[in-house]
């Protein structure tokens, strides 16, 4: 007959600090998340302890980065080591905001770089989005994952869409398309909830397009401005601006030395006519 089992409450005094900081960095993981997780940190821990290795004090960037290379050598892609990496670098991470260790050691091991251009998910297209949406019908239901993964393989075939579909594909179409309908970046970024713009980057089809080049639209931006009116120049005259009055004057010379009169508001009509008989102007003799 089996014993049964009772789970035991959390007892953080009688853990050790090697065992404190993986407790608390999985601890804030959700369900799917902490199983990830967890198999990273064990990961690393059984290399340390094949290396003879405290799995947190005394760890230095050296260490960190064997491991990483020991990671290259089981013959795993660059971005599965950096994927294994995530959960290693949060380990130290938090172990050294707790407390726990004075440094973090994985803050500056090099990692290798991942050139990830395009999603391998598959996406849809303007005319096949169109189609699956002609052939979806409104969802009232809770669906689970299984569910949402079994109901959108089997609209997708009634499109006539021959490839496999799957939700994630939906997202990376409504992020294309938006793209392709010429919606910003920025508001591109905020519809996919990406921290990072470069991740949305990603699904823009058209980048390369030397169309959409940037001096292209500075040029049309700057062609459509007005050109601002250059003040005229007419045998050597330019018009200055000369109390209330506009009247055109040498450079640099002033308008009596050359007959020229500046008109006064005091020796014209009230409607602006003619001056007043009698009056003398200035430079008249």
């Amino acid at each position: 007959m089996s014993t049964p089992t009772a789970l035991l409450p959390f007892q953080p005094a009688t853990l050790s600090t090697a065992h404190l900081a993986p407790v608390s960095f999985l601890a804030r993981a959700s369900a799917r998340t902490h199983h990830l997780y967890a198999f990273r940190s064990r990961e690393w821990f059984d290399w340390r302890e094949r290396n003879g290795l405290d799995p947190l004090v005394g760890v230095q960037r050296a260490h960190v980065e064997l491991y990483i290379r020991s990671l290259g050598e089981r013959g795993l892609m660059d971005s599965s080591v950096v994927s294994m990496m995530n959960g290693v670098r949060g380990f130290f991470r938090f172990a050294h905001i707790d407390g726990l260790i004075t440094a973090d050691p994985a803050v500056y091991a090099r990692l290798p770089k991942v050139q990830r251009d395009e999603s391998r998910t598959q996406g849809l297209d303007r005319l096949e989005l169109i189609r699956f949406l002609q052939v979806a019908q409104p969802i009232t239901v809770h669906l689970d994952r299984r569910d949402a993964n079994r109901m959108v393989t089997r609209i997708a075939k009634s499109a006539g869409i021959p490839r496999q579909i799957s939700p994630h594909s939906l997202r990376r179409a409504a992020i294309t398309n938006a793209l392709d309908a010429g919606v910003p970046l920025r508001d591109a970024q905020i519809l996919a909830r990406h921290a990072d713009p470069r991740t949305t980057e990603h699904y823009d089809r058209a980048r390369g397009n030397l169309d959409r080049h940037a001096v292209h639209f500075l040029t049309a931006y700057i062609a459509g401005v007005q050109t601002v009116p250059v003040p005229a120049k007419r045998h050597g005259l330019e018009l200055r601006r000369r109390g209330t009055a506009v009247v055109p004057s040498m450079d640099g010379d002033e308008p009596a030395a050359h007959g020229l009169r500046e008109r006064s508001p005091t020796r014209q009509g009230r409607a602006g006519g003619p001056l007043h008989a009698g009056s003398r102007e200035d430079g008249d003799r």
